[in-house]
């Protein structure tokens, strides 16, 4: 008892301690003029949530319809190269998948060389892929298909090769004029975005390799928000100050007489604690990225640190805005693939530009595992968006995954889609049952449809189609891909949840699909009224006493009046389409 009295004691102390502790950094904090009780708690709640701009869809033009291919990923892994990857599109074609509208081949992790070529881009494993990616590229297009590539949005890649961050324009023109029309993003070893800006002194524009022609002091620009100018009384130099986490921004203005590119220099004053960062908005579409690393070293005048990027201006008036947008680790990742998207659409349209070619839109794939609200703002980067973690070819992944994505049906239309990885259809243990529930439930909602298997065993040692493979006849299964493909671009919504799911999904043509996934192990009899089904507001079903139900697996059509009843194995779906 007296121990517990000391503890309770002890643990008062310790309260009352941190409560003085807390109370005297603020009283410090209110003593300085500047410090706003508002501004800190907006700052620090800001950390904690995902800021949303307005911005349009990524506009590429790609992806109308959840896009459908092959990765070497689950199966391959680390080991592919020249010779598998062409097996596999000749197998495409051969087997039918190519028919049945899989056209992707997509190379995942490990395609690179280590390191970067003498002019700084991205190069293929040089023994491996020996005679490169746009040769392998133009052969897989000459089988009908499309080439699709990897990299990922950090300093490496997952398996540790040359990766993206930093280098997306370079890598966008890359992947432009090899030719490449799908491209997956991923999420290893990223690097967040300051929510710090640079102190900045001066903007200087100039042409290459010429002195300034223009300098703009901090007091010639106009100041929005908490931006402001302020003097360090020790070096008597004026800075632009008031920009870190959305607080601020500041502008400037700049007449051209004609179309030109010029060296854009901010004097910032050298950051000794952290990296800074600033983007720069030229005519509210051009985005320019700018990075203060840290101090490593003392130098004589940390106020005249050098940033330099090129920018675009056009003929007339231009209109360059600074601020630092980042306020949460979700705006860093968001921010991020949103410049590379933005990057990979302007490197396809010049590379055509420039070759007197069909522009080829790239299909972007946003892998960062969902960790950081991308559904929010997937559609503005990209087409696809990874919603969870990586599928593992087991029942209780599978299972996770659609109970994650299944929720996330709002997000989901024609150009954008909720992806919850790869199908396992074919790979590892599943049961004939669950693969056939998965690939269904993958269609119902909407998703990506990339193989992940061996499709080189759908082929026949004669080059024809092993039209008795129960996975490819599962794979090609004409209706269930119809559902998935359907214009409509609608993910089915779970009108009834619980050990026996229902899901239904609007299709053209006032039709509808409707799924009855049994989650036990054991078989399941679930009755569905069809009046009550045309009767949700999201369906356009019309009420009528008599109802065409066609069983997609089962291939049959009757006539159904009142309730269907339906039964399912364990682990497995009924998928009708009703009409």
């Amino acid at each position: 008892m007296e121990q517990k009295t000391k503890w309770k004691t002890a643990a008062a102390a310790a309260a009352a301690a941190s409560a003085a502790g807390v109370s005297s950094l603020l009283a410090k904090r209110m003593k300085n003029k500047a410090f706003c009780p508002v501004c800190e708690w907006k700052r620090l709640t800001g950390k904690l949530r995902l800021h949303p701009v307005t911005s349009p869809d990524c506009g590429n033009g790609a992806a109308k319809t959840p896009p459908m291919g092959w990765s070497s990923w689950n199966l391959f892994e680390r080991n592919i190269n020249e010779t598998l990857i062409l097996e596999i599109a000749e197998a495409m074609r051969n087997s039918g998948l190519a028919d049945a509208g899989y056209c992707y081949v997509n190379l995942d992790d490990c395609w690179q060389s280590s390191e970067r070529d003498e002019h700084g881009r991205l190069q293929a494993d040089l023994s491996a892929f020996p005679h490169g990616i746009r040769a392998l590229a133009d052969k897989v297009n000459a089988l009908g298909l499309k080439l699709g590539i990897y990299s990922s949005n950090g300093d490496r890649t997952c398996e540790d090769y040359p990766a993206s961050l930093r280098h997306e324009a370079i890598d966008a023109d890359t992947f432009a004029a090899w030719g490449v029309e799908y491209f997956k993003y991923d999420f290893c070893h990223n690097r967040r975005i300051s929510e710090k800006a640079p102190l900045v002194s001066a903007i200087e524009l100039s042409l290459p390799g010429e002195s300034a022609f223009e300098t703009i002091a901090p007091d010639a620009v106009t100041c929005s928000g908490r931006a402001r100018v302020f003097t360090d009384e020790k070096s008597g130099r004026a800075y632009l100050t008031g920009l870190d986490s959305h607080a601020g921004a500041f502008r400037f203005e700049t007449e051209m007489q004609t179309d030109c590119a010029l060296v854009l220099t901010l004097r910032v004053k050298k950051p000794a604690d952290a990296e800074r960062f600033l983007r720069l908005t030229v005519n509210g579409k051009d985005e320019y990225h700018l990075y203060a690393p840290k101090m490593r070293a003392p130098v004589p005048d940390p106020g005249d640190r050098r940033i330099q990027t090129t920018v675009r201006l056009q003929k007339g008036k231009n209109t360059l805005v600074f601020d630092n947008p980042v306020r949460s680790r979700f705006d860093s990742a968001a921010l991020q693939y949103r410049h590379m998207g933005r990057e990979l659409r302007r490197a396809t349209r010049e590379f055509a530009e420039q070759n007197g070619t069909e522009e080829k839109p790239i299909v972007y794939s946003i892998c960062e595992w969902g960790f950081n609200f991308p559904w929010k703002w997937g559609r503005q980067a990209g087409n696809l968006w990874r919603t969870t973690g990586d599928i593992k070819p087991v029942w209780a992944s599978v299972l996770a995954i659609y109970e994650r994505n299944v929720r996330l049906w709002n997000y989901a239309a024609p150009g954008g889609w909720n992806d919850p990885d790869m199908l396992e259809v074919g790979v590892g243990k599943l049961t004939e049952d669950e693969n056939r529930a998965h690939f269904s439930l993958w269609c119902m909602m909407a998703a990506p449809l990339i193989l992940g298997n061996d499709v080189r065993t759908f082929v026949l040692p004669d080059g024809t189609a092993d039209s008795s493979n129960k996975t490819l006849q599962m794979l090609t299964n004409k209706a269930m891909i119809e559902i998935d493909q359907d214009a409509l671009g609608i993910q089915c919504r779970r009108i009834k949840a619980g050990l026996q799911d229902v899901l239904v999904k609007p299709l053209t043509g006032a039709r509808a699909a409707v799924c009855v996934f049994n989650k036990t192990r054991r078989p399941a009899t679930v009755a569905l009224e069809l009046q009550d089904i045309a009767n949700e507001g999201f369906v356009q079903l019309k009420q009528k006493d008599c109802y065409e139900v066609f069983d997609v697996w089962e291939n049959k059509t009757q006539q159904c009046t009142g309730a269907l009843s339906a039964t399912v194995k364990p682990h497995g779906v009924k998928v009708y389409i009703i009409k």
